[in-house]
């Protein structure tokens, strides 16, 4: 086990060398924003304008309007908005398709025209084929809510080509992030997924459908959401890093840099008032490589072990997931 930076001493030098590492690279920035929001256009509760307001207004960068079926244009609306250097809407749609009983839902990103689900003849063809059509049409796609209806497992999603992503967070309150009788958290198909071999990103979104009332058992917004760093705020910036896991994801804690460099991942947190925050770093099947309770913490992978990832936990209740790095 390789743990590193365990002081205050050690934590300025953490930050110094997270700051050699920026110098290095073409100069980025971090963007807020949210992959998974629903409107009027299907079944949200307000109009595109007034969600793409109510983020813009909440310190977000950059929005999906991710409505089931339908590919809202987003040009007028960046044009309306008047804040394209501020504020960005990335085209979307939330693929929406069945197998039988279980809910098949792939959100596209990018999308360069609508797509129809596809269908299929089993769960996983279901799955592939829309996730096949977003790839034709220029998108980006993530399965979403696996958990919904308890639709998918680990060894359903193994078997999909040509994914990059998968929440590993929703904020819909029916979707059963953490599993349960038997059934795996998200956290654990994503670690059973990367410890299979599959190269895949976690994400946090959103899900937001309700907008006009407050309230523990609505899918209201600000729950979940992913940081890129970019060199600029467009469209083809965003996916790119998306792309690439050139982001983050939280529920609410904020991170001051990740750096992976010679098989090392380093995480520095963004402290907060007297919150205290947990760094661990996971490994091969969900295992627990090493925690530390600083703000700044790496961890150098040890042979035969495939990856690490990082979660950092809030004592507030809010976590933080990097992006795996693989040796």
């Amino acid at each position: 086990m390789t743990l590193l930076v365990r002081s205050a001493a050690a934590t300025a030098a953490g930050l110094a060398l997270m700051a050699a590492f920026s110098a290095q690279e073409a100069p980025k920035r971090w963007y807020k924003g949210n992959l998974h929001t629903h409107t009027l256009n299907s079944d949200g509760d307000s109009l595109p304008k007034t969600v793409a307001e109510w983020y813009k207004g909440h310190g977000y960068q950059f929005l999906v309007l991710s409505d089931h079926n339908y590919l809202t244009p987003v040009e007028p609306l960046n044009q309306d908005l008047a804040v394209a250097d501020k504020f960005l809407l990335v085209p979307g749609e939330e693929v929406t398709d069945r197998f039988g009983s279980q809910p098949v839902h792939v959100n596209g990103y990018g999308l360069g025209q609508l797509v129809e689900p596809t269908g299929g003849e089993s769960l996983i063809a279901t799955v592939q084929g829309n996730v096949d059509a977003i790839r034709g049409a220029r998108g980006l796609p993530s399965v979403n809510h696996p958990n919904f209806g308890w639709a998918m497992t680990s060894q359903d999603l193994a078997a999909i080509g040509n994914l990059r992503m998968l929440e590993v967070y929703n904020g819909h309150p029916m979707v059963h992030n953490r599993g349960g009788g038997g059934a795996e958290s998200l956290e654990e198909m994503w670690d059973a997924l990367l410890t299979g071999g599959k190269k895949i990103y976690g994400i946090a979104v959103d899900d937001a459908h309700t907008f006009k009332r407050i309230a523990k058992e609505e899918s209201n917004p600000g729950k979940g959401w992913v940081v890129v760093r970019a060199p600029e705020l467009s469209a083809a910036s965003v996916l790119n890093a998306l792309e690439n896991g050139e982001f983050y994801s939280s529920t609410g804690v904020e991170l001051e840099d990740v750096r992976s460099a010679d098989g090392e991942l380093r995480v520095a947190v963004k402290p907060a008032g007297n919150i205290k925050y947990t760094i661990s770093f996971i490994g091969a099947g969900g295992k627990v490589l090493a925690t530390s309770f600083e703000r700044v913490a790496a961890y150098k992978l040890q042979d035969g072990e495939p990856y690490v990832r990082a979660v950092v936990r809030a004592s507030n209740g809010d976590d933080a997931w990097t992006q795996p790095l693989w040796r």
